[in-house]
């Protein structure tokens, strides 16, 4: 009976630390004060987790910029090249469907090696980019304004969990269905280890392999994700913005002079969310053009790997690779086009608010916040492609050109 209850008490612990850890996909009650920044705690968890974010001084400082070290020399340098190490040396030993998921998982590390190391790099921009969010973050006026915020953070944190079931599915599901078949995931070049040795040194490279892919894929997800992140904060912000634009001169206690400065706000506030997005436009034109400039050549080839040289569970494991090629570009693309409307709304609310019998100082202002505010948020792929679901839907055709000539060159049959 003791023992019963020492289970149901485990079992009680267990559950609420599960919630504790999944409490933030919730939003919080209003009553708790809640800032925009606290939508990517999962993402700066996992920038500690790989060793992003050092502590500011003391002897651990150095302890975790070893560690820092350790991701960057396995997912950033020593990917791209055992890749290429591996064809040459072992391409004759590869059938097609075993190079076609080395070589679409091969481009992919090239690029996420481009972006990761361009995250990194600028992961000054996000700091002064929240700094600005505090701001705005001021500018909570009422129980609705903080519910849009609250909503937004755990929407946020979701998205990100969502990202991280999906890439750490994708690695762990092609590490298990290779290496039960008896080959190593990725077929990495390891100057150590011979994989046809025995059992034994094969799970030893596989495994090896699956370490060394989990560096990337999180530094690859980190680079994915905060872009999505900022801009459904940038969103938020936009819709109190709204909101506080369709209240003006709504009160007949405030003064024409209170009513001007509720105006002034509000451009203000404009301003405020056209500096978040200026301070995060050079990171996201980076890392965004590298992957346009790969997502039609890694769809394509893993499309081809699909249809013509997987069996199930292998099919499953680059159906997944597929899933996290769209999820790389197509919800940012998504939130970037509802960033374009949410401008042209705003235009609207600011004409269609209480400004007829106004004082003319105040039309004044109105009108070149008006005139501003119809100059819709963009953000530019490289200053070539405009960040938009044309742009990317354009990028990703190349993969069905792929397949196409595949498919009337008869080549799934040559290497068969």
């Amino acid at each position: 009976m003791l023992s019963g209850y020492k289970v149901q008490v485990l079992a009680t612990t267990r559950s609420v630390g599960m919630m504790t850890v999944f409490r933030l996909i919730k939003p919080a009650p209003l009553t708790e004060k809640v800032q925009s920044r606290q939508g990517n705690i999962y993402l700066y968890r996992a920038m500690w987790l790989i060793g992003w974010i050092p502590p500011k001084e003391g002897v651990l400082r150095y302890v975790y910029l070893f560690w820092t070290c350790v991701p960057f020399a396995f997912g950033v340098f020593y990917l791209p090249v055992g890749f290429i190490i591996s064809y040459v040396q072992e391409f004759k030993n590869f059938t097609p469907g075993e190079f076609l998921t080395s070589l679409q998982v091969c481009i992919n590390v090239y690029g996420a090696s481009v972006k990761s190391t361009i995250t990194y790099l600028f992961l000054w921009r996000l700091r002064k980019t929240e700094i600005l969010l505090d701001s705005l973050d001021k500018r909570l006026a009422n129980d609705s304004d903080r519910e849009r915020i609250h909503n937004m953070v755990a929407r946020c944190n979701y998205a990100f969990l969502i990202y991280s079931f999906i890439y750490c599915g994708y690695a762990g599901s092609t590490f298990l269905s290779y290496a039960l078949s008896g080959r190593p995931p990725w077929s990495v070049y390891n100057p150590f280890i011979d994989w046809r040795d025995g059992m034994g040194s094969l799970w030893i490279q596989a495994i090896f392999e699956y370490i060394t892919m989990s560096f990337a894929v999180l530094q690859d997800q980190l680079s994915d994700t905060y872009p999505l992140m900022f801009t459904i904060m940038f969103r938020a912000h936009m819709e109190v913005l709204k909101d506080h634009v369709r209240n003006l001169r709504m009160n007949p206690d405030r003064s024409e002079a209170d009513n001007y400065q509720d105006l002034v706000n509000c451009v203000l506030d404009h301003k405020t969310i056209l500096k978040c997005c200026d301070m995060i436009r050079p990171m996201i034109s980076r890392t965004i053009f590298v992957q346009f400039a790969l997502i039609g050549s890694v769809l394509g080839l893993t499309l081809v790997n699909v249809f013509f040289f997987s069996n199930f569970w292998k099919g499953v494991a680059s159906l997944l690779f597929v899933i996290t090629i769209l999820l790389q570009t197509f919800p940012f693309c998504y939130t970037c086009n509802m960033l374009i409307d949410d401008a042209q709304d705003l235009s609207n609310e600011i004409f269609q608010s209480n400004w007829v019998d106004a004082e003319p100082r105040y039309k004044a202002t109105l009108v070149h916040f008006m005139h501003h505010v119809q100059q819709p948020i963009i953000f530019i792929a490289g200053g070539i492609f405009p960040i938009s679901m044309n742009s990317n839907i354009s990028v990703a055709k190349f993969a069905f050109s792929i397949i196409t000539i595949v498919r009337q060159m008869n080549l799934a049959e040559q290497f068969q």
